[in-house]
């Protein structure tokens, strides 16, 4: 979409001018400079012709289905390189290729500070310095002696070992101790409940616990004595030798004295039991988005299946590239990525959403955020942090004088004609949006994004403001995170791709929801993604539960997504629906919680949404986090002032940011029954740390029902 703006002639002028000149000058490099990448491309130069290049076919030429890549229409990829099956070969295969090239990268902490804000509430802001790398072979050995160790304090193969622990260098070098030894890795979200932590340690019946200090003290220590199988914590951090206060049953251990141990020579002495690829590598519990956590069984197979439909359409990935891990690792995308990497000889620098950019929430005024110092090349992100990245350029556009606003646009709306057609903008990307790209270091050449629906206006943005592509994908932990990934030169939105080429999509009519693999324009139905990567079920559930996994007559595990899609003629997958958002309103009219919320995530008001349906009633309400900037906005072109508190509990603003939702509403042509009737404005943002979303930033929609009960039967009328 372009952006609209009162443009001055003469500026209009002046500006294609320049780039008449520019073109002129550098048709003919820039043309033979072009030439291999679109002889890459099939020779296809302009957005549409892109579009209808195949992707995937129906390999039984059906409506249904299923769909294959047009690279492995006649057997479904497996294995990245033949022999390396299991996660420590992957590891192993890594640390001889590029033995002495950085391989993890940790920033120092040069110090922290409390820092008070005008509403009275402290923050910790730090300052840090360079990244500090381990080497390939540096990391296999810290992770074989961290295996030794755990293996010399009873740790014992195909016995279960959690890890609950913030993304950070020590948890990957955890997990690949965990692989080599054969322990599978129970994985637990750092901003879980309780309540959730005790049911996942005790329902995996785990002894041994891999945890900082800080989440010890903050959310392990009060549930010890609800997890009386555990004997063992083993601490990521430099932290004391005694640990006063703790149940006498449980030992305390450093990780680094826990590597000392596995160093000695008779724990060395010892045989390690290598797993098999089918064996469970992790027990990947959800983030409990519709109730309980459950445990998804990975195995070494589904990984490595994962993570090689992913390579495939990461064009280039070399020992060159490297990647900036902030998101969580319990998280199937995250894990993936990052497994990706290490295959490839990549170098990983971590970060946190805290501190990923000069603006982060910790990073102290004036100092570096990660992404400034590390420069990476690659980057997987959700939605909910692009939209934050959008939505704040946008505002500082907004606050431009009027000849540097126009020249953005200008640029802007050049861009994306230029885009359109296949062509590259060098002069604007490095007049115009270097600073913009400087946010996330200046060298992002891939961008994944994955997690929830990106909006076309977000996609459109970091396509034009951060000059590089953005492979929108589609997976769930059910599938080991693989499913879809749009193709990097495939600038269309709205879509996520076409199959990878470790898994095939096949769509199963839901008639009650009116989708049909028979629709026209395009076939419809609930999403059936099977192959390697498809895992092996939920951990100690019930047969009911395990419904939607199954296995066909060729033996491949099929799982049910519960998502509505459709298949375009190029083969590619667009998320319409989920059967579980769907809510019958008193009338008889369906209501696609999702569908709406995508579609008011567009309004520049709106940092989060939820829209919520009472089957009992005629019409939707919704809850609503105000973009801060714009909210100020706001009240003040009427003249209301106050808090941000205050703000959002005002009749007069609430009026105002619903009539702004309904109009955006209408422009995304959603029909008068879909739109929210009534809204609650809040004025405390959605983190995982209030549990009011997941760590990928997924709505948890009971709790939300829990948190705004009375602002629910108020809005329908008191009933």
């Amino acid at each position: 979409m372009k952006r609209k703006e009162d443009l001055n002639p003469m500026l209009l002028l002046l500006f294609h001018l320049m780039v008449f000149i520019y073109t002129t000058i550098t048709f003919l490099p820039s043309y033979l400079l072009s030439w291999g990448s679109r002889a890459h491309q099939g020779s296809y130069g302009s957005e549409k012709d892109r579009a209808k290049i195949i992707k995937a076919r129906s390999v039984l030429g059906c409506p249904e289905g299923p769909y294959r890549a047009v690279s492995s229409s006649k057997r479904l990829a497996s294995v990245l390189r033949p022999g390396v099956n299991t996660l420590d070969k992957i590891f192993a295969y890594a640390s001889t290729q590029f033995p002495y090239r950085d391989c993890l990268g940790t920033r120092e902490v040069i110090s922290e500070e409390d820092e008070r804000q005008s509403n009275g509430k402290v923050f910790k802001k730090v300052v840090l310095g360079e990244y500090r790398w381990m080497s390939y072979q540096e990391t296999i050995n810290a992770a074989t002696q961290l295996g030794s160790g755990l293996a010399s304090l009873g740790q014992r193969p195909k016995t279960n070992i959690a890890i609950f622990c913030e993304t950070r260098a020590e948890w990957l070098i955890a997990a690949q101790a965990c692989f080599a030894y054969n322990f599978p890795l129970v994985t637990l979200y750092s901003t879980l409940g309780g309540p959730a932590i005790a049911h996942g340690l005790n329902e995996a019946q785990v002894s041994h616990i891999i945890t900082s200090k800080e989440l010890l003290e903050t959310r392990l220590k009060a549930i010890l004595p609800e997890v009386p199988r555990l004997q063992h914590i083993i601490i990521v951090d430099n932290t004391p030798t005694t640990w006063p206060g703790y149940p006498a049953n449980i030992s305390i251990h450093n990780m680094a004295a826990v590597q000392r141990l596995g160093a000695m020579p008779e724990n060395t002495a010892c045989e390690r039991k290598q797993p098999l690829p089918s064996d469970i590598a992790v027990i990947m519990y959800t983030s409990g988005s519709t109730g309980v956590p459950k445990g998804v069984m990975i195995s070494h197979s589904n990984i490595i299946a994962s993570i090689t439909g992913m390579a495939e359409r990461i064009p280039n990935l070399s020992e060159d590239d490297t990647y900036i891990g902030y998101l969580p690792l319990a998280h199937v995308l995250e894990l993936c990525a990052e497994h990706v990497c290490i295959a490839h000889g990549c170098r990983i620098g971590y970060s946190s959403p805290q501190t990923l950019a000069d603006q982060s929430t910790k990073i102290k005024k004036g100092s570096k955020g990660d992404a400034s110092i590390l420069q990476p090349t690659l980057m997987a992100a959700v939605p909910e942090i692009m939209d934050r990245i959008y939505k704040n350029v946008m505002g500082k556009v907004e606050e431009m004088n009027s000849i540097q606003r126009t020249l953005f646009i200008l640029a802007y709306n050049y861009k994306l004609d230029q885009l359109a057609k296949g062509r590259s903008t060098p002069l604007c990307d490095r007049l115009v949006f270097r600073k913009v790209r400087a946010l996330l270091g200046g060298r992002t050449r891939v961008l994944l994004s994955g997690g929830a629906p990106l909006s076309a206006a977000t996609q459109r943005f970091m396509n034009v403001c951060l000059c590089c592509p953005v492979g929108q994908g589609y997976g769930l932990t059910e599938t080991c995170g693989a499913g879809t990934i749009c193709e990097l030169w495939d600038y269309s939105t709205g879509r996520v791709g076409g199959p990878l080429v470790c898994c095939e999509i096949k769509l199963k009519d839901w008639t009650e929801g009116g989708y049909r693999s028979t629709d026209k324009p395009h076939p419809r139905g609930e999403i059936l993604i099977g192959g390697p990567n498809v895992t092996m079920g939920y951990y100690k559930c019930d047969a009911k539960k395990q419904e939607d996994f199954f296995v066909d007559e060729n033996g491949q595990r099929w799982f049910c997504t519960g998502d509505i899609g459709e298949v375009h003629d190029d083969g590619c997958l667009k998320i319409i629906d989920r059967k579980k958002d769907l809510v019958k309103l008193q009338a008889g009219e369906y209501v696609s919680l999702g569908k709406v919320e995508a579609a008011l995530k567009n309004c520049p008001l709106v940092d989060n949404i939820c829209v919520y349906a009472n089957s009992d009633e005629t019409y939707v309400i919704g809850f609503l986090v105000p973009n801060q900037r714009q909210l100020l906005a706001l009240a003040g072109q009427y003249g209301i002032r106050g808090s941000r508190e205050e703000l959002c509990n005002s009749k007069a603003i609430e009026e105002l940011v619903l009539k702004a939702i309904t109009e955006a509403a209408l422009t995304a042509q959603l029909e008068r029954f879909e739109i929210p009737r009534k809204i609650r404005l809040s004025s405390e943002p959605w983190t995982p740390e209030t549990g009011l979303v997941t760590d990928a930033f997924k709505l948890k929609r009971k709790e939300l029902k829990t948190h705004y009960k009375e602002d629910i039967e108020r809005m329908y009328g008191g009933k």
